[in-house]
């Protein structure tokens, strides 16, 4: 029956590749066949990731879930390897260790290659799978997270396996990276990331295709920028004159760095944390601030960066000390001619399911390592292969919809093939 099957796929593309044109008007059935045949599988291994609890500073947990990842992307035949992160960027919050990454490569008959990332943390705390454990109910299967992004570790892992009960094998190398410290803003795996899709012709990132199942082209990138004032204590009321208030000083560099937001280019700067002093009667010495920022060009981080450190040499009090750090926790993705041109021929896929899909080529929020991806990236970059869902970080109704399980593993699957054959722009 095995052989038979191969047999008719090898036909039917065949006759595809001969026929010509960007995607066909009715689905390739051995495929499409292949696809419901892994559903159940991939449930099941659904199941087996919500089981395993991997916060991202749950080191032992991440580490837990990276081998249940290597297992399953060996039993399809991949070159795995369990990596530890690799340069780790240290920003404010990033802990002393970060769990490992994942990384699994497919050696085929063709030239193509092709790359395909998600994540296996998560942003719960130990403990909370009690509270919302995997289950399944009518056509949503729930669990802590399911949908950011359990599901898309899944759905790689049972795509590969799509493909090798088709016995298909016309790509140059498929590469799959999953990442344990995506929640905490990549530190340790997004030179890794960055370094592998240099070299790809695509890559395609699992993050959750949110309700209505939208391909991404373009998020926001995130920012943060933190303001330190060092002043002098002193008497607030038998001596303030010996004192250099630094509460007054942040008040000051935080006012004239007000009007630094572009809304109408998506640059945002918002200070949302501050602290100043220590009692009632003591001039503050010290105040600390932090700002988030939100751009959609990699560039307009570096020009607020720029005009942040300007603004702070203009100083109310001149015998304090400001210091300004600006990161970037992660890049925004931008859309690209290339990546438009593919994510058509995406939505053209679906159609030959009789299936809507739109394309979000504005940023739609931030957060995501196809950012890092699309760094140095030669070939175009697609956000969320992933099932539809709703509830992400959410500790009550995090799900995913099961019935976008078959038509996503076919997407994925017919996008490797059409790009492996060169029917794909």
């Amino acid at each position: 029956m095995a052989k038979a099957v191969k047999a008719g796929w090898r036909l039917v593309l065949a006759a595809a590749l001969l026929a010509g044109g960007s995607a066909m008007a009715e689905p390739l059935q051995p495929v499409l066949d292949a696809a419901k045949a892994q559903e159940a599988g991939l449930l099941d291994t659904l199941r087996d990731l919500v089981n395993i609890e991997s916060g991202s500073r749950d080191v032992h947990g991440v580490k837990r879930i990276a081998e249940r990842v290597a297992e399953g992307l060996r039993a399809q035949g991949g070159q795995v390897q369990v990596l530890p992160p690799d340069e780790v960027f240290r920003m404010d919050d990033t802990p002393k260790e970060t769990g490992p990454m994942v990384q699994a490569v497919f050696k085929g008959r063709g030239q193509k290659k092709i790359m395909l990332i998600a994540h296996m943390d998560t942003v719960y705390r130990d403990g909370m799978l009690k509270d919302q454990p995997f289950r399944i109910d009518g056509k949503r299967a729930y669990g802590l997270g399911i949908a950011d992004d359990k599901q898309g570790v899944a759905l790689i892992i049972h795509a590969l396996a799509l493909l090798r009960a088709l016995d298909y094998q016309d790509y140059g190398t498929l590469t799959v990276l999953v990442n344990g410290d995506e929640e905490i803003s990549s530190p340790g795996a997004r030179a890794t990331i960055t370094r592998l899709a240099a070299d790809q012709d695509a890559v395609f990132s699992f993050e959750g295709g949110g309700s209505a199942g939208d391909l991404r082209l373009a998020t926001s990138g995130i920012g943060a920028a933190y303001l330190t004032v060092q002043g002098k204590t002193s008497h607030a009321g038998a001596r303030p004159e010996g004192g250099v208030n630094a509460l007054y000083e942040l008040a000051h560099q935080v006012l004239q760095m007000k009007d630094l937001s572009k809304p109408e280019q998506g640059l945002k700067l918002n200070w949302t944390l501050a602290q100043a002093g220590s009692n009632r009667n003591v001039i503050p010495g010290q105040a600390t601030a932090q700002a988030d920022a939100r751009a959609l060009r990699v560039a307009d981080f570096d020009a607020l960066q720029q005009a942040m450190e300007e603004k702070i040499r203009n100083k109310l009090l001149p015998e304090s000390k400001v210091e300004l750090k600006f990161e970037v926790r992660r890049p925004p993705l931008e859309a690209t001619e290339a990546s438009r041109a593919l994510a058509r021929h995406g939505v053209a896929i679906y159609q030959e399911l009789g299936l809507p899909m739109k394309v979000l080529d504005r940023a739609t929020g931030g957060g995501t390592d196809a950012a890092f991806a699309q760094l140095k990236a030669r070939g175009p970059v697609i956000e969320g292969f992933g099932l539809s869902g709703f509830g992400a970080h959410s500790n009550d109704a995090e799900y995913v919809d099961t019935q976008t399980i078959v038509p996503r593993l076919y997407l994925t699957a017919r996008m490797i093939m059409d790009i492996s054959a060169g029917k794909a722009p």
